[in-house]
């Protein structure tokens, strides 16, 4: 067996499929937290992924994660092939290697996204989901960039000056949290190493961090990701309203410049490079001078 799986995740995996693990490969390249993953080959020919918990954090985004899977149905959901919980719980599902994995992107991935939303949206929301409003997204954003700009400003993205003058218009825009309520179900972290396409269908991943919201809140949360990789401005892909692209700009603006977060070490990396999309979005939608 590779020691890439330990004997005894080798031993859960045996009991949960019924196959034994053959050989197992580590999978580094995308995912920014330190869970564990894993494409396990099986003594009957299949394949799967495996996610197992690092620690007690990220026990409780795999559980949450299961949750999602166990409760959603629909085209843009993989299949759930076994679950095990227990200190270190441990998810196996349908092996997506052989999928496409933006970047790049086309003009009709693009679509696919937005399809997939829309019937991820039209979701009956199933028990135990919390609402967005309740969630960091609501909870922080410009009003604590207000507090203390020192880390926003230390990214360098846009000047003290222009952050005074803009501060007003960025706190307004973002203040009421009610903008985010909704029923329609939310994934709440869509990007590019949470998707794939397989036969011109979008296929999300990552779940831990399902909520009930306003739907749209989900579109405008991928298009910074999706411009930062290549794709079109966000302005072009969809109209997304003042009050919802400022939280987006918010909740990275917030973050970004933050130490690192030691269960999820490339977290920031990512959150600056949102915010770089984000930021004169915003101040677009705004009628602000861009950020300098």
């Amino acid at each position: 067996m590779s020691p890439a799986l330990s004997p005894d995740d080798a031993r859960r995996l045996h009991e949960l499929l019924g196959a034994r693990p053959m050989h197992a490969r580590r999978l580094t390249e995308r995912g920014y937290s330190n869970v564990h993953r894993r494409l396990v080959s099986l003594d009957n020919g299949r394949s799967v992924f495996v996610k197992r918990a690092a620690d007690a954090q990220t026990a409780r985004w795999l559980r949450d994660e299961h949750r999602a899977y166990a409760e959603l149905g629909g085209a843009f959901m993989p299949r759930l092939l076994g679950w095990a919980d227990g200190e270190h719980p441990m998810l196996v599902l349908e092996d997506l290697s052989g999928c496409h994995w933006p970047p790049p992107w086309s003009a009709r991935q693009v679509r696919a996204v937005l399809d997939a939303l829309a019937e991820l949206a039209a979701s009956r929301p199933f028990p135990g989901l919390g609402k967005v409003t309740e969630t960091v997204h609501a909870q922080s954003g410009w009003a604590e960039v207000a507090r203390d700009p020192a880390p926003f400003l230390a990214l360098g993205l846009c000047s003290p000056g222009w952050l005074d003058r803009a501060l007003p218009a960025l706190l307004d825009a973002s203040g009421d949290a009610t903008c985010l309520d909704g029923d329609a179900v939310l994934h709440l972290d869509v990007r590019s190493d949470n998707l794939c396409f397989r036969d011109g269908r979008a296929l999300l991943v990552d779940w831990n961090l399902a909520a009930v919201g306003n739907a749209r809140y989900d579109i405008a949360f991928w298009l910074p990701s999706l411009h930062a990789e290549g794709g079109p401005p966000p302005d072009s892909v969809a109209s997304v309203p003042p009050e919802l692209v400022a939280p987006v700009a918010g909740f990275f603006a917030c973050r970004a410049g933050l130490p690192v977060v030691p269960a999820a070490p490339r977290v920031r990396d990512v959150q600056l490079s949102q915010l770089r999309t984000a930021l004169p979005w915003c101040a677009r939608v705004l009628g602000l001078p861009l950020p300098g």
